[in-house]
């Protein structure tokens, strides 16, 4: 069959290939270890056309091309462009509630330390953090690592500001504890207070790269919502890592549509869509 080319006949601003496509599949794979099903093609190409407009190029050929020869900043761009960040807090509730009971199980004063793996904009993050002051207290021992491949959401969590109307799963007594409220141009915004920006350490990682920077395990890892772009080769090797990584009998909480069974050498089922560490 002949190759399918998309111009702007079809109210396209670049033409866009099937190679095109193909080869921005290898390269994320490469570079990120998301596959991107065939699907995607109108999300590649509306995303990726601001990177075009951005450096200069008149097509996806070559501005592929010379991605290929960049060393620098460009490949974190498309990294970024086509990672999807998808968040809010407290979401899936449930997991959030056996974070508690666990962090129940040792005794009180004893250090916690926890990686959250895809941390986005930080939503995820700071509700593990309010879970734990609200368990432990004020004096918690605990440290979190937030990391994410794509360096702008990272930035934005670190910020720790967002519109109040988005903080719908938050409680009046949350709110108080832990944000402080916008005035003047700010009004209707918040920001994360000190305190808790103080007990995370936000860092970049590339889960399919073998440069983690950790020297001590973790006694639980978030790892939501992540897996599903992988397919069952790097799933594999990712899991083989955060196992490494992870203290013995520590959780792994992984999002709603991802199941591991398949690597019960690794991890046991403990609860919907939580992992203990063997």
């Amino acid at each position: 069959m002949p190759e399918t080319e998309f111009s702007d006949t079809q109210e396209h601003e670049f033409v866009w290939t099937d190679a095109d496509f193909a080869k921005v599949q290898s390269l994320i794979y490469e570079h990120a270890g998301i596959s991107l099903h065939d699907g995607k093609h109108a999300m590649v190409y509306s995303r990726l056309s601001r990177r075009l407009r951005e450096t200069g190029h008149k097509s996806f050929r070559d501005y592929l091309s010379w991605l290929e020869h960049q060393d620098g900043s460009e490949w974190q761009e498309f990294i970024n462009a086509l990672t999807t960040n998808l968040t809010s807090f407290f979401r899936e509730q449930h997991h959030f509630d056996i974070l508690a009971n666990h962090l129940r199980s040792r005794p009180q004063g004893a250090s916690w330390r926890v990686w959250c793996s895809a941390a986005s904009t930080g939503e995820e993050p700071y509700s593990i953090v309010m879970t734990a002051l609200d368990v432990l207290g004020p004096d918690a021992r605990f440290a979190l690592t937030a990391s994410d491949i794509d360096s702008k959401v990272l930035a934005t969590a670190s910020q720790g500001m967002y519109r109040l109307e988005n903080l719908k799963n938050i409680s009046d007594q949350h709110l108080q504890q832990f944000f402080l409220r916008g005035k003047g141009g700010n009004a209707g915004m918040v920001r994360i207070k000190p305190k808790l920006q103080r007990m995370i350490h936000f860092i970049m990682v590339n889960l399919v790269r073998g440069d983690w920077p950790f020297r001590e395990p973790f006694d639980v890892v978030f790892c939501r919502n992540v897996m599903i772009y992988f397919d069952a080769p790097t799933q594999r090797k990712v899991l083989e890592r955060i196992h490494r990584a992870m203290v013995v009998g520590g959780l792994l909480f992984v999002g709603h549509a991802e199941n591991f069974g398949e690597s019960r050498d690794l991890f046991v089922l403990k609860g919907k869509t939580v992992y203990e560490r063997l």
